[in-house]
């Protein structure tokens, strides 16, 4: 194993469990609502989708703070660098007041664009407003992770994560059955959980800011730099939710009893793509850092052991995935029709995950080096490439084989086009452009 191959896994490792939090957070509420009923557990699939859009779309604030921090760190100017994490923070908060408020008024009139049953709306509903109270906290986060990984620290995020993920667990037990609140209690659990993790990862960012002798509050231009630089990412983003979106319409149209089963699938194949997400993390911290000091031999050493990593670990995980398809499913609901379900749609992802190793590997290599133009496009190619496949099984009566076939769309057209396209942009030179800035 080379030096290159420990630094990457040094960083890889923490950063999988800080990365991991998240979709934890998602997978316990959904094993402690699947236990309500097949109505709790397919409301919370409709409005986990919608959370996790909104997170989606607003992660940026990692990944624009992670490439260009580490671009100023890797050219010797850490107080440039903590300038740009302070905006992205400030930012981030504005941003989740904002957000959070919109849930809060307009929950109701959101699900119901995806049709479901009456009772499956009422428990959407009150997760999604429960949960619209730790958006705040949850972007201050992404912020907050992205400055410290340009850093090279994931050790901080990783320590914030695990406890926050922690603490969710009895939280959100305690609000759901001892204190009566249901699905809503979920949606409880996991805010306190985000506000909390929020302050702590913010207050780090806070203290290095005024050890590197960095302003604290917020520049007008550099928020407003921040914001136009991730246009981009939010353009790639919003094409990555909206196909996310149109499978989970897809899936609604199906059936609640499908759409029960998508949340596991979801769900899995979520924290088996965050698995993944670390490797391409820890690719992009230093790319931008060895493009910030003019290294290009460095630079696309960091991007072959990457990609290297990334498949193999991607054909581990589909392994697992699959040979363990038969009984996850169990964890989360007591439904035959759900749990047989599921296990099909997780057969499909694990056969389809070293496919997405690649597009999860190349995509983080390109936003370390600030190619998200060339992302975003392909992005939208990707997109209008599998956009027809959803929107045909919305309009049949398929059940299981409608479910199979979303997610080998998904899998195998959406994300195998990605990792083609990417593939071909590493291969040239044009992604490389050296100096602290990309500008």
């Amino acid at each position: 194993m080379t030096s290159l191959d420990r630094q990457i896994i040094s960083l890889a490792l923490p950063t999988l469990a800080t990365l991991l939090a998240e979709p934890t957070l998602i997978l316990v509420d959904t094993a402690l609502v699947g236990r309500l009923g097949v109505d709790p557990l397919a409301g919370l699939s409709l409005a986990s989708t919608v959370l996790a859009t909104i997170v989606g779309i607003c992660v940026f604030l990692s990944y624009a703070t992670t490439a260009s921090t580490a671009r100023y760190f890797g050219a010797g100017k850490p107080a440039q660098a903590l300038r740009l994490g302070m905006d992205g923070m400030w930012l981030a908060l504005g941003l989740g007041l904002v957000l959070g408020a919109v849930l809060m008024v307009a929950a109701d009139t959101i699900l119901g664009w995806f049709g479901p049953d009456s009772g499956v709306l009422s428990e959407g509903v009150s997760y999604l407003r429960a949960s619209a109270w730790g958006l705040p906290g949850m972007l201050v986060v992404l912020a907050a992770t992205g400055t410290v990984r340009g850093m090279l620290d994931t050790r901080t995020p990783l320590l914030v994560a695990t406890i926050g993920a922690l603490a969710n667990i009895p939280l959100s037990y305690l609000l759901i059955y001892p204190g009566g609140l249901g699905t809503a209690g979920a949606g409880y659990g996991t805010a306190l959980a985000q506000t909390g993790m929020g302050l702590v990862l913010g207050g780090v960012v806070v203290r290095s800011a005024r050890r590197h002798g960095a302003a604290l509050l917020p520049s007008g231009t550099g928020v407003l730099r921040s914001l136009s630089d991730a246009v981009p990412l939010i353009v790639r983003t919003l094409c990555l939710r909206g196909s996310i979106l149109l499978t989970v319409a897809a899936a609604t149209a199906l059936g609640t009893t499908v759409l029960a089963a998508h949340q596991i699938v979801n769900a899995v194949w979520n924290f088996a793509a965050y698995g993944l997400d670390a490797l391409a993390i820890a690719a992009q911290a230093l790319v931008g850092q060895a493009l910030g000091a003019s290294a290009v031999r460095r630079a696309r050493e960091v991007l072959d052991r990457c990609l290297v990593w990334g498949v193999g670990v991607g054909a581990v995980l589909g392994i697992i995935l699959a040979a363990s398809s038969g009984w996850i499913p169990t964890v989360f609901s007591t439904s035959p029709d759900v749990t047989r379900w599921a296990a099909a749609g997780l057969l499909v992802c694990g056969i389809g995950l070293p496919v997405a190793a690649v597009a999860y590997m190349l995509d983080g290599v390109l936003i370390g080096a600030g190619d998200t133009r060339y992302l975003a496009w392909m992005m939208l190619v990707s997109l209008l490439a599998y956009a027809p496949i959803p929107l045909v099984l919305a309009a049949t009566d398929l059940d299981r084989l409608g479910l199979i076939l979303l997610w080998a769309g998904y899998a195998g057209i959406f994300m195998g086009l990605r990792s083609v396209t990417l593939y071909w942009r590493t291969r040239r030179d044009e992604w490389i452009v050296l100096g602290e800035s990309r500008r």
